[in-house]
């Protein structure tokens, strides 16, 4: 009788870091250009007037985007940095503690105080920095910041995402412009719900709804403020 071989198990979370930068890009995208397009247009503005604050937000929000990645994760991957070198040099003074200190670890996740020490020791004696990494400090391989990445991800996604409503402002003729941002804007907020559950293995009803709701409700805030701007102006 021949024995089932182990088959490989499939996890998303190494996906966590680009995929994070990539839905929030594609997101910004579409509801920033797409709110700024319905604002524009509410204010009773030309199509060229509409076309240029659309092309304009694209191009400094994707800029926009890929600085603001880039810094907010590179604080993150310095906090790291630093927490590992505060690491590396408390076991090179104080060895011993740091093998009771990750046994404690162990011990509050259930193994008994024997088997937590030795645990504690065989892997320090592979890699006692990667070990308090790991467990104490909770920075992996899966975690680790990289700020090109992200910053590469939300940038290139922030540009399709808006490119979506600017496409939409081209084929419709001026008195149906918002009718038409609108309508992309919810065909394009729906796949991308739908594209993030599925690269994440999340649920994709949740996903669709949370990021319709959010992007129609800024898309309404922005159209009232514009015409009542309008109506001022």
């Amino acid at each position: 009788m021949s024995r089932r071989q182990p088959q490989a198990e499939t996890h998303f979370s190494s996906r966590v870091g680009w995929l994070r930068a990539a839905v929030m890009g594609a997101n910004d995208g579409i509801v920033s250009t797409a709110s700024l397009i319905v604002g524009v247009a509410a204010a009773s503005s030309g199509k060229d007037a509409i076309l240029v604050a659309g092309v304009a937000g694209l191009v400094s929000g994707a800029m926009s985007m890929a600085a603001g990645e880039y810094v907010s994760v590179s604080a993150q991957a310095d906090t790291e940095k630093a927490d590992l070198a505060r690491e590396k040099q408390e076991l090179t003074e104080d060895y011993p503690f740091e093998v009771r200190e990750l046994a404690g670890i162990y011990e509050t996740r259930g193994l008994t105080p024997d088997l937590a020490r030795q645990v504690a020791e065989q892997l320090m004696n592979k890699d006692a920095l990667g070990a308090h990494a790991r467990d104490e400090l909770g920075i992996s391989e899966i975690t680790t910041a990289r700020p090109l990445q992200a910053a590469f991800a939300s940038a290139v996604t922030f540009s399709v995402g808006a490119a979506l409503p600017l496409l939409a402002v081209v084929a419709a003729p001026l008195g149906l412009v918002v009718p038409a941002v609108v309508v992309a804007t919810l065909v394009s907020l729906t796949s991308l719900g739908i594209a993030g559950a599925m690269a994440g293995g999340a649920g994709i009803v949740h996903s669709v709804t949370r990021v319709v709701f959010w992007g129609s409700l800024a898309m309404a805030i922005t159209a009232g403020v514009g015409g009542l701007v309008g109506a001022v102006v």
